[in-house]
């Protein structure tokens, strides 16, 4: 009576916290003082794996010790098949045992269970044979009936404090999204909210471009394969079947299994979730985690939450974006405008001044265009601005800028580029025009282009446009079709 007196104080001191650690370290303190029992160790089942993980443990610090064992696999796997207690007093003539403490002479393995239903073993082993009698199993069995019951309720209180962080996160993406309307900004603070909310570590938002999917944005701590921008075949990546189905995909699979798109090199399991508007998908919320089984079930419904969320600020935020490229472009010609010039000439002068490298700013005039609408009438020479407009952009590269900058005159932006380079490129575009036969124009038409290059000719907005005006000015002075740079201002450094 002494003995169970003692054990129902136990218990109690088992079922007074909630906290899942805590909660085993009094279970193998218990085990340990009130039973004398040395080697001791407490592991719980992973239901989607089922397999049972080793938790907490006493007396095994040198130990050979699995981390898994599947359900029926050694004396604590059997244990957890039959759900009842085993004992075997010489574990040297059973052929289940698997030797994890070399002393071990008997062990006792007792499932955890809850409502018929096994969430753990508490295995105990001896280096005594038939160290465990019938009085010992059955107080242990008792105990490990109030033991069940504070991990199941250790584990409800953690689940429902997971799930009210994911409603606050729910609630904080909501906010962010109805803030921000900038379509990066956004992307990058969802994925931040996102991994500080879920169990992961690392979170990437992917947006569908026709038939591939490219990497936006991530936040975390794993080691990125993949750079930014990186795009993938929509068809083509695991993760990527959830584009054409409507729920969440959860993977555990072998690093060896994710060379073929890896975001990351450390990832284990992940979970992918589409990004759905109005029934159409566009793009990935996708979790990275280098812990086996890091997801389940339960985390779907939430992130699906966040992901319909996340996919309507998404698709504001693109139309935002087109609006704004609407106002940036030239209704006649679709180049940029002069508005987008003024713009981006600053960010580049702030890129050049950042990493100390050149950039340059063209102006270029068709020449005598009064004269060609005058002869040929003005549809035709807004075809000749059309056509102008297009030779520009096929022989510059992709990162210049080609601006129309009012009436029949052009800006053009080169980034990280010489004063050789950029005198080069004035002339190729000269050259180009010069030699392009222009539908229903009887006679050649040319361009005069001027040319001012950071820092050698000016460091700020005005003293570039100046400079590449006035060699504009002096190329029409000088007769027209051809192109000028000029000379670095005194005092000028490329340091500078």
């Amino acid at each position: 009576m002494p003995r169970l007196a003692v054990l129902y104080d136990a218990g109690q001191a088992v079922l007074s916290t909630l906290d899942l650690d805590e909660v085993l370290q009094r279970i193998l303190a218990i085990a340990s003082d009130f039973f004398r029992l040395h080697n001791v160790a407490v592991r719980l089942l992973d239901q989607e794996t089922q397999e049972l993980c080793l938790h907490s443990q006493i007396g095994r610090a040198n130990a050979e010790e699995k981390a898994r064992l599947k359900v029926g696999e050694g004396i604590t796997g059997a244990a957890a098949l039959k759900k009842q207690p085993i004992y075997v007093p010489d574990v040297r003539n059973d052929a289940r045992y698997i030797c994890s403490v070399p002393t071990t002479l008997s062990e006792l393995a007792i499932p955890l269970m809850v409502r018929d239903e096994v969430v753990g073993v508490l295995d105990c082993q001896s280096d005594r044979l038939d160290h465990f009698d019938r009085e010992t199993i059955d107080l242990l069995t008792l105990f490990s009936t109030q033991a069940s019951m504070a991990l199941q309720n250790a584990k409800l209180h953690a689940l429902e404090q997971q799930r009210a962080r994911q409603l606050q996160a729910i609630n904080a993406v909501a906010q962010q999204c109805t803030a921000v309307l900038d379509l990066q900004e956004l992307l990058g603070r969802v994925c931040e909210l996102i991994h500080n909310s879920f169990r992961s570590d690392q979170v990437s938002l992917l947006l569908r471009e026709q038939e591939e999917v490219v990497l936006r944005a991530s936040h975390g701590s794993l080691t990125p394969i993949a750079p930014p921008g990186m795009r993938f075949a929509a068809a083509g990546e695991p993760w990527c079947k959830i584009l054409a189905e409507s729920g969440g995909l959860i993977q555990d699979c072998a690093k060896s299994s994710l060379r073929h798109g890896a975001l990351y090199a450390e990832t284990v399991s992940r979970m992918s979730v589409p990004l759905v508007s109005f029934g159409q998908v566009l793009g990935i919320l996708l979790l990275d985690c280098s812990r086996r089984g890091a997801f389940s079930e339960n985390d779907i419904q939430p992130l699906e939450s966040v992901a319909d969320i996340c996919a309507s600020a998404i698709q504001n935020a693109t139309y935002v974006e087109r609006v704004k490229q609407l106002a940036y472009l030239d209704g006649l010609t679709g180049i940029f405008n002069r508005r987008f010039f003024e713009v981006r000439i600053t960010e580049e002068i702030e890129r050049a001044h950042r990493y100390r490298t050149g950039m340059a700013v063209i102006m270029a005039d068709i020449d005598q265009f009064k004269q060609l609408n005058d002869d040929f009438g003005h549809l035709l020479g807004d075809e000749v601005l059309r056509q102008v407009s297009s030779i520009f952009q096929q022989q510059l590269r992709k990162i210049d800028v080609v601006c129309r900058y009012g009436g029949e005159e052009f800006a053009l932006l080169l980034s990280q580029t010489s004063p050789d380079h950029a005198l080069a490129v004035g002339e190729k575009l000269r050259r180009a025009v010069e030699a392009w036969q222009f539908p229903g124009v009887a006679r050649p038409v040319t361009i005069s282009a001027g040319i001012a290059v950071y820092p050698d000719q000016g460091t700020t907005r005005d003293e570039l446009i100046s400079a590449a005006d006035n060699n504009l000015y002096a190329a029409k002075l000088a007769g027209r079709n051809r192109t000028i740079g000029c000379a670095p201002r005194r005092g000028a450094s490329a340091g500078k």
